[in-house]
């Protein structure tokens, strides 16, 4: 049951909107009413994580958001009796009548004090977010080591090679036996080969122009007739498009490559379903708000999903598939997924992997952005 907020109650709720300084909170924030056991404030990560709007929020009580929830109201009560500025654990936020529907949130918890006699803070974040973090700098990290690592590698062998190719050639104007031109050719073609792969692991390294907008689904459209073209059959690429998306600052032929070696990739995991003919690949596009990305608050930010109905991801490369020169084919070279890193790092997002059997979730986020910003 919602209860009608006291005339108190509604007084203060009128001083947190509509631009509350808790609106700029990245953790999700509940101001409540004690004696009355009900909220009278929700700052937007709240709305978001409780799938519910401010308005239903502000005079819903506490019990029927929460449900049987004792350790949480042990806590506010530790706030009132024994008088303490804050209290903080590890749990279950529990779904109650309000949000049956929905599941428990796994939080980190805090309850505190604020200067109202009646008023109390909630405060929490998901863990999974905590690990979600953690685990993204650590492959931010990784990432940025093993570009370093291969730009110093690629430019080792670069100089050589084209020495090697050279000699062979002069090598080959000189022999008087053109049967032998197979060896000297075999060290050219093997030469180029090698030239092409340097060039891809120096690529990403050149400066990415970021001077315009575009529309992201432009960008998913044109990768969907490129993998489908060479896809023709057996595979279905489903549109799951949030049509009022703002356009975004970005490189356009940066991110179609990034998206293009996303979806290939799933499309190549796909090869035997393909076979059978029913191979599924979705691209899902939706706004996220107030979000983080490589330790950058945003307000908005795009959430894309490239989700495949595969194998699966190998349990012994999950955790390096950004890797250069890690792959899950026979044949790869490796760098697919290694280069779309780059190219959305340059973008000022991040990618994100989820896999089991029967379905990866490729998470691309990529932030809305001013021209004005990150100059």
């Amino acid at each position: 049951m919602l209860r009608k907020p006291s005339k108190e109650g509604a007084a203060v709720a009128a001083l947190f909107s509509p631009h509350s300084v808790w609106d700029e909170f990245p953790n999700a924030i509940l101001i409540v009413d004690y004696s009355h056991q009900m909220v009278v404030y929700a700052n937007p990560v709240a709305e978001v994580s409780l799938d519910l709007s401010s308005k239903l929020l502000e005079g819903m009580s506490l019990h029927d958001l929460f449900g049987h929830n004792p350790e949480l109201f042990q806590m506010l009560d530790a706030i009132k009796t024994e008088e303490v500025a804050s209290q903080r654990q590890d749990l279950i936020l529990n779904s109650g009548p309000a949000r049956a529907d929905h599941d428990p949130i796994n939080a980190h918890v805090v309850v505190g004090a604020l200067n109202h006699p009646d008023l109390l803070l909630i405060e929490w974040f998901p863990l999974e977010q905590q690990l979600r973090s953690e685990r993204d700098d650590r492959l931010v990290q990784q990432v940025e080591a093993n570009k370093t690592l291969m730009r110093n590698l690629a430019h080792e062998i670069k100089n050589p090679l084209g020495g090697i190719r050279g000699a062979a050639q002069l090598l080959e104007y000189e022999l008087p036996d053109k049967a032998l031109h197979e060896y000297t050719q075999v060290i050219i073609k093997e030469s180029d080969r090698l030239q092409s792969l340097v060039d891809r692991l120096l690529a990403p390294h050149r400066k990415a122009h970021i001077d315009d907008f575009l529309n992201i689904h432009e960008v998913l459209e044109r990768v969907r007739s490129l993998v489908l073209a060479e896809f023709p059959s057996g595979l279905k690429i489903k549109r799951n498009y949030d049509i009022s998306l703002p356009d975004l600052l970005g490189d356009k032929e940066a991110l179609i490559q990034a998206v293009l070696n996303v979806v290939h990739n799933a499309a190549q995991a796909l090869r035997s379903r393909i076979e059978q003919g029913d191979a599924e690949i979705e691209l899902t596009t939706r706004v996220v708000r107030n979000v983080t990305i490589n330790k950058q608050r945003y307000k908005l930010a795009l959430d894309l999903h490239v989700i495949d109905n595969g194998p699966g991801i190998p349990d012994e490369i999950k955790d390096k598939i950004f890797f250069p020169l890690v792959s899950g084919k026979e044949g790869g070279s490796g760098l697919g997924l290694t280069l779309a890193q780059t190219y959305v790092q340059q973008n000022y997002g991040f990618i994100g992997c989820t896999s089991k059997p029967g379905t990866t979730d490729f998470q691309m986020q990529l932030p809305f952005r001013l021209k004005t910003e990150g100059k």
